[in-house]
């Protein structure tokens, strides 16, 4: 089943261009929310994106067991994002690798087309904190995990997108 990646910066697009792609698949669609309305501000954006996407969406909260939700989710399926769901599961003291491994592999599993969305946050300063560290360290190999699970992956700049292609040391 094809399976893609949208990964970007902060407000590039992806999330929106993924959805596009998702809604030109026969629906209904599912949406695999990962995020947490912690304050104000998070709440509003999800009630945003929840509003931007209009009927044909069923939308599925997981927060931390997104493999399990992926492997139980019918039709086309939408997640976004894998960055807010790497928070959860750091911040909630789960085993990242273990979690990864999961994700990775129900991906590979996949029985309907999958789009996945996540920030690249490995272009900036080196974060002043260990934790920051540690995050976008975590994020980097989760996202070269992805895209070497899924058909294609997009790179997402100001709304517009660059196909990425696996390297081949021989060519």
């Amino acid at each position: 089943m094809a399976t893609s990646l949208f990964v970007g910066g902060a407000r590039s697009g992806k999330s929106r261009l993924a959805q596009a792609a998702m809604e030109a698949l026969p629906g209904p669609w599912t949406y695999l929310a990962t995020a947490q309305g912690w304050d104000a501000e998070m709440a509003d954006r999800i009630a945003r994106h929840r509003a931007d996407r209009g009927a044909g969406w069923r939308t599925v909260e997981c927060p931390v067991d997104l493999a399990q939700a992926i492997g139980a989710a019918e039709g086309p399926v939408l997640v976004d994002c894998l960055t807010l769901w790497l928070t959860n599961v750091m911040l909630g003291g789960h085993d990242v690798a273990r979690h990864s491994a999961a994700l990775v592999a129900a991906i590979g599993a996949a029985r309907h087309p999958l789009m996945l969305v996540s920030n690249e946050v490995g272009l900036g300063i080196v974060p002043e904190h260990a934790l920051g560290r540690e995050f976008r360290d975590a994020a980097g190999r989760l996202n070269q995990a992805v895209a070497a699970a899924v058909d294609r992956c997009w790179f997402v700049v100001a709304g517009m997108v660059l196909p990425l292609e696996r390297f081949d040391p021989a060519a």
